[in-house]
């Protein structure tokens, strides 16, 4: 339901291009960088790159 909130109801989409990277954009900006991932520990993503940059500068 937030996909059909944030990106289909916000306006009329003039291509299926023009959509596809709508949604591909908001997967990828608020879904994915927000969301805990098993294979990460349970972290999201951008947890799991601040801890593995900080020990690598370490």
């Amino acid at each position: 339901s937030l996909l059909q909130k944030n990106v289909l109801n916000r306006k009329r989409w003039e291509t299926r291009s023009e959509l596809r990277l709508a949604i591909t954009t908001w997967i990828e900006r608020s879904y994915h960088r927000k969301r805990r991932q098993r294979a990460l520990g349970r972290l999201t993503p951008i947890e799991f790159e601040t801890i593995k940059n900080a020990a690598s500068a370490a």
